[in-house]
């Protein structure tokens, strides 16, 4: 399967590298980082994927401890 990845509009440009894609699966929504294409992608439900999102935009999620 030839998937069609779509980096985020709000990835940093320049040379850090914080790259998110996806692309549109079956029934799912491909997840992966456009630094580390050899680790693979994630694959998330679209209702799920809509919780994360918001999750993301409120502040939920601490990136840092990461």
């Amino acid at each position: 399967m030839d998937l069609r990845w779509r980096k985020s509009s709000y990835s940093e440009g320049g040379t850090s590298g914080q790259c998110v894609e996806l692309a549109a699966l079956h029934n799912k929504i491909g997840i992966r980082d456009s630094k580390a294409l050899e680790a693979g992608h994630l694959e998330v439900g679209r209702a799920d994927l809509a919780v994360l999102v918001v999750a993301v935009k409120a502040g939920q999620l601490d990136f840092e401890r990461w």
